[in-house]
């Protein structure tokens, strides 16, 4: 089974939220159905990116990086034509 490290983005408020599970589909419907504690203030989400693995630790790894300062600055030139194309 994989586990997958996800960010999604608050289409209220426009901020990320970055996330690791082993269901994704399953973890996106519950961030947008208010479940989740730490996002329900700001629904709804959509899915921008996510990456697959076959070991959890390594996506939680992989979720952490992401959190940091390298990390955010790699997903800027990941997505830099979505995130340009969001600015218009």
């Amino acid at each position: 089974m994989f586990s997958y490290v996800y960010i999604l983005r608050s289409l209220s408020d426009r901020k990320y939220y970055v996330g690791c599970t082993n269901n994704l589909s399953n973890r996106l419907r519950e961030h947008n159905s208010g479940k989740s504690f730490s996002t329900k203030p700001r629904l709804p989400f959509v899915l921008i990116y996510y990456e697959a693995f076959p070991d959890r630790e390594d996506a939680e790894r992989r979720e952490q990086f992401f959190k940091t300062g390298w990390g955010r600055n790699y997903l800027r030139r990941a997505l830099r034509r979505y995130l340009l194309s969001e600015k218009i």
